[in-house]
């Protein structure tokens, strides 16, 4: 499994990354409620947070997949490493727009975890992209 990562480090960020997206996975699709009530949002938003809960979870169901289940590990996974990245660099711009310049929405249960989580989401897959070149590139 190391080999596959090309070293323990490597393997220690995939884990810790998509550990954390299925967390919040999770708090979106079964504590849905729960989550909501932590930021201040409507429960009549609950389909929409239940729908990009089921985004991350396809994330995670295909990190599995790489990770245990393909014979070949990261090697020629490029366009997921890069979606994943891209994804996280829309989040974090579209968070920070919306949480520092915009404020729609914003109340006092609202924090600054919707810059913090993608901003440490994206510097991960950053590292994983280019630890990974060499694997991932591959085609």
């Amino acid at each position: 499994m190391i080999a596959k990562f090309n070293n323990i480090f490597y393997l220690l960020i995939f884990l810790a990354h998509f550990i954390g997206i299925a967390a919040y996975c999770f708090q979106t699709i079964a504590g849905t409620k729960k989550f909501m009530d932590k930021f201040g949002i409507d429960h009549s938003a609950a389909v929409m947070v239940r729908f990009v809960g089921a985004l991350m979870l396809g994330w995670v169901i295909m990190a599995i997949y790489i990770m245990f289940v393909r014979p070949n590990g990261v090697e020629g996974t490029w366009a997921f490493f890069n979606l994943i990245f891209i994804i996280h660099a829309c989040v974090l711009g579209t968070n920070f727009y919306s949480l520092k310049i915009d404020k729609t929405g914003l109340n006092e249960k609202v924090t600054n975890e919707g810059i913090i989580a993608p901003t440490v989401f994206l510097i991960m897959m950053a590292i994983l992209c280019y630890g990974l070149s060499d694997k991932i590139y591959i085609t």
